[in-house]
């Protein structure tokens, strides 16, 4: 559940850079009910997604310097008779696909080839 929560507070601080509403980083921590330090934490997260964020200091806000757009795509899969549920985020790749919950070795073959 932490990388749900994760990827939210992203989008949320995302849209909030966007409009160039985020307040002061004390503001923005209280508004988005994290500490000052998660804040930093997930600028730094974008940034490392190559987002261009800069604070104007008169404005008090957060904005992108260059265009940035962030897409965040979640699936899940749930196979009937309560056998398998998968959850995975992203990539739909076979080899990195793994079942949450135990299964039988007929139903990974079925799933899987």
């Amino acid at each position: 559940m932490n990388t749900i929560r994760n990827i939210e507070r992203l989008k949320q601080i995302h849209s909030l850079i966007l409009t160039e509403t985020t307040g002061t980083p004390r503001e923005l921590a209280h508004r988005m009910h994290i500490s000052e330090r998660m804040v930093y934490h997930l600028i730094e997260q974008l940034r490392d997604y190559n987002a261009a964020i800069r604070y104007n200091r008169s404005r008090k806000t957060y904005f992108y310097e260059d265009e940035f757009e962030l897409n965040v795509k979640i699936s899940v899969s749930v196979i009937s008779n309560d056998e398998v549920t998968q959850i995975f985020g992203g990539k739909k790749i076979k080899s990195m696909i793994t079942p949450i919950v135990p299964c039988r070795t007929s139903l990974m073959h079925r799933l899987y080839n």
